[in-house]
C-alpha cells in the first residue's frame, strides 16, 4: 500500500467501550435507578392488572378479618378493626414483598438483566429500581387500606405526625424484607418456587405474632417467641401511632430488626445477584 492510500484509508471503527459493568459516579446511579424504577411504574398504564394484587386483596383481607373475625374476636367488627386494621396491613405489606421476588426471578430467567446489562449503567440500578417501584406500590396498598378502614370507622386518634411516622417506619421495614426477597429470587430456580419459599416464610411469622390477637390469649410456651417476632414489634409499633400510643420500645425494636435484617440480608442478596447475573 502506499503511502497516499495509506493516508486516504478510513479509520477502523473501534466498538465503544460499555460502562454496565464498570465504575458510575454515585449521582448517576442514582439517577439510573430512578428511571428503571419509572419504568416499572409507568407499565401498569399499558397493563392495569398489576395493580389487581395491590388492590383488591387488601381490600378483600379488610372486610374479610373485619366482618368475619371480628364478632367472635372482639364482640364487634368495629372494635375488632381497631385492633386489627394495623395487623392486617402488616400482613399484606410482608406477603407483597413477595412479587419483588417473582418479578426479579421472572426478569432473571427471560433475560431481562441480560440486556441491561449491556447499558451504561450501573450494574446494581436494576436491582434498586425495582424494590424501589413494589415500595412506591406498597405505599398505594397502604393507603388504600386505611382510607377503607375509616371509611368503616377506624380513626386515626394519633394525628398527622403517628400517621406519618407509621408510613415512614411501614416503608423502611418493607424495604428491609425486600432484601430477603431479593435473596429469594436470586436462589430460586423459577416463580413458581419462590412463592414456595415466601409462604413457607411469611405465614407462620405473620399468625404467631400480635398483628390479629392479643399475645396474653396465647399459651405461654409460645408467647415466648411471640415476644421476639420482629412482625409483633412491628404490629404493635404501628397501631400505636396510629391510634397514639405507641411504646417507644417497639418502635426501637422494629428500626432494630430492620437493621439487622439489611445488615445481614443486604450483602447475601447482592453476593446471589452479581453470581445470577
Amino acid at each position: 500500500m502506499t503511502a497516499a492510500s495509506r493516508a486516504t484509508a478510513p479509520a477502523p471503527v473501534v466498538a465503544p467501550r460499555l460502562r454496565g459493568s464498570g465504575r458510575v459516579r454515585p449521582l448517576d446511579a442514582l439517577r439510573q435507578t430512578a428511571t428503571l424504577a419509572w419504568r416499572s411504574l409507568v407499565s401498569i398504564k399499558h397493563n392495569p392488572l398489576e395493580l389487581v394484587d395491590y388492590s383488591i386483596t387488601p381490600i378483600m383481607f379488610v372486610f374479610l378479618f373485619t366482618y368475619v373475625f371480628g364478632g367472635q374476636m372482639a364482640g364487634s367488627p368495629e372494635e375488632y378493626l381497631r385492633y386489627a386494621l394495623a395487623g392486617v396491613i402488616v400482613q399484606n405489606t410482608l406477603f407483597m414483598t413477595t412479587y419483588t421476588a417473582m418479578s426479579l426471578n421472572t426478569d432473571l430467567t427471560k433475560g431481562v438483566f441480560d440486556r441491561l446489562r449491556s447499558l451504561p449503567i450501573a450494574r446494581s440500578a436494576p436491582l434498586f429500581g425495582r424494590i424501589a417501584a413494589d415500595l412506591v406500590k406498597q405505599l398505594w396498598a397502604m393507603l388504600l387500606m386505611i382510607a377503607l378502614g375509616v371509611a368503616l370507622g377506624f380513626r386515626i386518634t394519633g394525628g398527622l405526625g403517628g400517621f406519618l411516622g407509621a408510613t415512614l417506619m411501614l416503608l423502611i421495614f418493607a424495604a428491609a424484607v425486600s432484601w430477603i426477597a431479593v435473596l429469594i429470587g436470586m436462589l430460586a430456580g423459577d416463580a413458581e418456587k419462590v412463592q414456595v419459599f415466601a409462604f413457607v416464610l411469611i405465614f407462620p411469622i405473620t399468625f404467631t405474632s400480635s398483628a390479629f390477637v392479643r399475645v396474653e390469649t396465647m399459651p405461654g410456651w409460645l408467647q415466648a417467641w411471640v415476644h421476639l417476632n420482629p412482625v409483633t414489634h412491628l404490629s404493635d409499633a404501628f397501631r400505636g401511632l396510629l391510634l397514639g400510643d405507641a411504646s417507644s420500645s417497639s418502635v426501637l425494636w422494629t428500626l432494630a430488626w430492620a437493621a439487622g435484617i439489611v445488615a445481614v440480608f443486604m450483602p447475601l442478596a447482592m453476593r446471589a445477584y452479581r453470581a445470577r447475573t
